[in-house]
């Protein structure tokens, strides 16, 4: 293209003298390009038009590159693998995920117990004694079969329990009302129900009972409504009682076995392992707050400034009905690994209640780092270094918490713990009367600043308190679950120390 345009150049100017015909070509493309090529243009004669000094000037104004072309190539290519493999990359990495693989687990559990339970319809010898009650067995499984092991347990011991009462009371009213015959069959069915009914549906609302004894009472409204309601005679009443109940029986020791001994997902693990991590949530939320309060004092600009993450505080804040599902779970389990018979669940209960209340106290930061009336810098660069001193004592000790209950160890909050942080507590509070004291001065020119001022240093006080109530918790806690000490973990991990 660019000889063609050259061709037809000097067909225009072939009249012209070397000199004006280089004016012209200077006017024409003078669009600097990127390389250094320069291409010179020739007369009838092969003679070159441009001169030496007018070949600098042409240097900078007429050449081109096909670098610009390679380079848009280059980028093509860097675009199409960055949007082909990170997605391979990642799928891969969440396949392998700990959930996921859990969750696959479960799937294939339910599939292994629906298939155990379905040869009593398929083996004659199986169906002949049970009938098409075994459709009972099957429904057994769909209903109460769980992802935690705790939860299938519960499900099952209520719907055991709910049937048997319900069932017994059910043929007993059944019979009374076969005795009394005619007119007053109905009214002793109907009276039944409605008190039965009544009197259950008001324990559902009881609040300890709700919690776990709910299904079971639902249970027992319905199985007592079949079996009343139905209009067959006493003996049979027995007779398919009797029947659902052992199949519902064989369903619920199939989900048992398979849930137990088939990879089984603890609820009590689970709890233990979620509380122990919200500790390091919170500890990496209070860093990132602090670094951006301290480091906002020094960076005017707001892109370059590092952004303190409350996603981890939000997900600690929102996790009372899990931990409290889990808790319940975790009570109906059978002694395994290192959680045995009446372990003090409720004290996990009452740790995460407070780690919900710091996470609340950290969110309130934000409210300091949002807000549009910001202190000074002198006025920060006061407070930089005791606001890193506690920083770093308040992480290392939720850090040190944490792990405690991870490891079930003792962490004797007493002697290490609670007096660092009532010496931080009180050095923060020296902190701030000195900083009340010298900003009397400054208090007319700035005085939305040094009330956002001292509206963070109390807030890191009320942090401080937090932390040390939720540090005498877990030294509770490590009283009630008999956590071991250093020397007895390093004698179960090396026995040839004791000896």
């Amino acid at each position: 293209m660019v000889s063609l345009q050259l061709f037809l150049l000097k067909r225009k100017w072939k009249f012209k003298s070397s000199q004006e015909l280089g004016k012209e070509i200077k006017r024409e493309y003078s669009v600097p390009m990127e390389s250094s090529t320069v291409i010179s243009i020739s007369d009838g004669d092969d003679q070159r038009v441009a001169r030496p000094d007018d070949q600098d000037q042409m240097k900078k104004k007429f050449q081109f590159s096909l670098l610009p072309i390679f380079s848009c190539l280059k980028s093509d290519q860097k675009n199409r693998l960055q949007f082909s493999v990170p997605p391979i990359i990642s799928n891969l990495r969440e396949k392998t995920n700990k959930q996921d693989m859990r969750k696959l687990i479960h799937s294939f559990k339910v599939g292994i117990a629906l298939v155990l339970v379905s040869f009593l319809y398929l083996l004659d010898p199986l169906f002949s004694q049970v009938g098409q009650n075994a459709m009972w067995a099957i429904m057994t499984v769909v209903v109460i079969f769980e992802f935690f092991a705790g939860a299938t347990l519960s499900k099952g011991l209520n719907r055991g329990i709910g049937t048997i009462l319900g069932g017994g009371l059910g043929c007993l009213a059944a019979a009374l009302a076969q005795e009394v015959g005619g007119i007053g069959n109905a009214i002793v069915v109907g009276t039944s129900v409605f008190i039965f009914a009544a009197v259950a549906t008001y324990v559902r609302q009881v609040p300890n009972i709700k919690k776990r004894y709910d299904y079971g009472a639902m249970i027992f409204i319905l199985t007592f409504n079949l079996v009343v309601v139905s209009g067959i005679r006493a003996e049979k009443v027995m007779r398919l009682a009797r029947e659902r109940l052992s199949t519902i029986g064989m369903g619920f020791v199939t989900c048992i076995f398979v849930s137990l001994l088939v990879f089984p997902v603890w609820a009590s693990d689970e709890l233990h392992d979620s509380i122990a991590s919200n500790f390091e949530h919170l500890a990496h939320s209070i860093e990132g707050c602090l670094e951006e309060y301290i480091a906002s004092a020094f960076t005017n600009e707001k892109e370059n400034q590092p952004r303190a993450n409350f996603n981890r505080c939000k997900f600690v804040m929102n996790s009372k009905s899990k931990d409290e599902s889990l808790a319940n779970f975790a009570k109906w389990e059978p002694w395994h690994g290192k959680f045995g018979l009446y372990y003090p669940w409720i004290k996990y209960l009452q740790i995460g209640e407070h780690l919900r209340e710091l996470a609340a106290t950290i969110l309130s930061l934000n409210g300091c780092l949002q807000s549009p009336r910001q202190p000074p810098t002198v006025q920060r660069e006061r407070i930089k270094e005791p606001c890193e001193a506690v920083g770093s004592i308040l992480t290392w000790t939720l850090r040190e918490l944490g792990e405690s209950i991870s490891k079930m160890r003792k962490c004797h909050a007493g002697t290490s713990i609670v007096p660092k942080l009532k010496s931080t507590r009180v050095e923060i509070s020296s902190v701030s009367t000195k900083y009340c004291k010298v900003d009397h001065q400054v208090i007319d020119h700035d005085q939305d600043g040094g009330l956002a001022m001292a509206t963070f240093v109390f807030i890191l006080m009320e942090i401080v308190e937090k932390v040390e109530e939720l540090a005498k918790e877990v030294d509770e806690l490590g009283e009630l679950a008999d956590f071991r000490t250093d020397n007895e973990l390093a004698s179960i991990c090396d026995p040839s120390s004791t000896v």
